[in-house]
């Protein structure tokens, strides 16, 4: 926005606001905030003096101390932020960044150490699954073998033969000479 004589007049009066609401004294006029080297680009510098004393200027950390305290108030009335109205000298009131309660480094050492821990349950669960898998296999196998008549010739026990085509017989299997070596 345009930087007239209007909006010098709302800042002298928003830095007199500040000045009596700090030195909770109402001798700050309008007329004792003077603006000097104002420039186009909006920028100035300003002096505030004390009408008690005739031309005694308020000393500057007075100056600055009301200007803190009432900084929101002035930033409000130009529809500005610390960001857009800079006071030399005096520190914005910016909050400062927000720190998180744990550290980073601690949050994602966290993770890593759950997706670990549940990698860890996962193989051990599907594990165990496997095993009675395999344990159920086998008892049923042993059942089904039960059920096999068992054929005795020459007292080693051998197993009925199934006659369907393709059907490999153990006994004469040439890899399986454990009963009669040569």
């Amino acid at each position: 926005y345009a930087w007239d004589a209007n909006e010098e007049y709302l800042f002298k009066a928003m830095v007199a606001f500040a000045m009596r609401r700090y030195s909770s004294k109402s001798t700050t006029q309008i007329s004792n905030v003077l603006l000097c080297n104002v420039t186009d680009r909006v920028s100035f510098w300003f002096v505030v003096t004390d009408s008690s004393k005739n031309v005694t200027t308020v000393p500057g950390s007075e100056v600055e101390a009301a200007i803190r305290m009432n900084r929101n108030r002035i930033n409000n009335a130009f529809l500005l932020s610390d960001k857009t109205l800079q006071f030399l000298k005096i520190t914005s009131t910016l909050s400062p960044p927000v720190e998180p309660s744990t550290p980073v480094w601690l949050i994602v050492f966290g993770v890593v150490l759950c997706l670990i821990v549940a990698g860890i349950i996962f193989l051990v669960v599907s594990g165990i699954q496997k095993h009675k898998k395999k344990n159920k296999e086998s008892t049923e196998r042993e059942n089904l073998e039960e059920k096999v008549e068992v054929t005795l010739e020459n007292g080693i026990p051998c197993e009925a033969l199934d006659l369907k085509p393709g059907h490999i017989n153990g006994v004469f299997a040439a890899d399986d000479e454990r009963f009669t070596s040569l």
